[in-house]
Parts: structure tokens; C-alpha cells; sequence
């Protein structure tokens, strides 16, 4: 019997820790449960990839080209004075960007969010109308629908 090849997942903490917003041409793009910040997380859809130099040229020049349109996305609709974009992957292997708009006197401003104050839940209502701005913003389709 011929085994199918295997098929790309999202790292389960970071399913424990977003909520799909949809996917792009190369990357599925999540919010983080953490009302704090405006915080996304771009993951591309490539098995076995840790590092931004994992992927192949092409893939990489997607992958910012999708960081940018995100940014852009996010300042927009938070009218934040900062984006904060890194990939780190010191706790989660899997390759994934942060996007986080900050504000001048957030928890954490000025310095990294990463573990500053404890997440704060979101409150659905405004998470559904931050993603529903988000997914029209940048053409997503919900992926529930």
C-alpha cells in the first residue's frame, strides 16, 4: 500500500494560541488570543520549514510580499504608531512572522511583548469585527464559510 506523503500542519501551540483569520497564497495568517495588542502571525504552509531560508527564493519573496500587504493591513485598521515584525522560533520550530501593532502606552511600550503582562481574552464581538475588517482588507474568504 502506497502511504500518501505527509500533509502540512499548524504547530499545535499555535493552534492552541490563535484563531484563523484564513489563508493567503503561501501562508495561513492568525490572531493571537491576547487582547493586549493587535497581534498576527503569518505561518507558512510548507512542511519542515523552520527558518526563512528553509523556503526557496520564490517563497521567500511571497512571504514578504504577504508581511507587507499584512502590516499595511493592520496599520491601517488599527491606526497603530508601530508595527513590530519578527520571526523568532525559539519556543515554536515552525516557521512563523509576528505582526503586532503597538501603541504608545500599551502593556508593554516601549519594550517586546513576549511575556510582558498576562494575555487578556478577547471579547468576540470585537475580535469578529477586527477579523471581518482584516479578511476585507486583505480579500480573504472566512475559512469556515
Amino acid at each position: 500500500m502506497i502511504e500518501a506523503p505527509p500533509q502540512w500542519s499548524l504547530h499545535p501551540q499555535l493552534a492552541k494560541d490563535t484563531i484563523n483569520i484564513g489563508d493567503l497564497p503561501l501562508s495561513r495568517l492568525l490572531l493571537i488570543n491576547d487582547a493586549n495588542y493587535p497581534w498576527l502571525l503569518l505561518v507558512p504552509r510548507r512542511l519542515g520549514v523552520s527558518e526563512m531560508i528553509d523556503l526557496d527564493e520564490v517563497e521567500q519573496a511571497q512571504l514578504w510580499t504577504e508581511i507587507a500587504r499584512t502590516g499595511r493591513a493592520l496599520k491601517t485598521v488599527t491606526e497603530c504608531d508601530k508595527l513590530n515584525i519578527a520571526a523568532l522560533g525559539n519556543v515554536v520550530p515552525q516557521l512563523h512572522v509576528h505582526v503586532i501593532a503597538r501603541r504608545q502606552g500599551d502593556a508593554a511600550w516601549p519594550k517586546p511583548v513576549w511575556g510582558a503582562v498576562p494575555p487578556i481574552n478577547h471579547d468576540q464581538y470585537e475580535a469578529d469585527r477586527f477579523i471581518a475588517e482584516l479578511r476585507r482588507r486583505l480579500w480573504l474568504v472566512d475559512p469556515a464559510a
